[in-house]
């Protein structure tokens, strides 16, 4: 259930964020509003992760989930583009978050 938890703090960590991306600057309402419940919701499910997890691993797997998430989305919902060092720093990211988790004693 802990790792759940910590799935669904990270799923909102990339919500709010392409949320905050879509508000233009929190001038659009929905997009404002997503942000912001997703934002507070997303602390909410690592706040109970954490009553479990270390707080290295599941901060480190939050920002991580995050940090991939939003790089996806931002290539096919904003047209971003990623440059070869990029791609390959971001597979460090997820190299590291399978290996906290494969190593994680919980």
């Amino acid at each position: 259930m802990k790792w759940i938890l910590l799935i669904v703090a990270g799923l909102l960590e990339v919500t709010w964020a392409v949320a905050m991306k879509l508000s233009n600057g929190f001038t659009v309402l929905i997009p404002s509003a997503v942000t912001v419940v997703g934002y507070i919701l997303s602390a909410v499910f690592l706040a109970l992760a954490l009553k479990q997890l270390p707080l290295g691993t599941a901060y480190a797997m939050w920002t991580g989930f995050g940090i991939v998430g939003t790089s996806v989305l931002g290539i096919f919902l904003f047209n971003e583009k990623l440059s070869l060092p990029q791609v390959i720093c971001v597979s460090l990211i997820v190299i590291g978050i399978v290996g906290l988790k494969l190593l994680s004693k919980e």
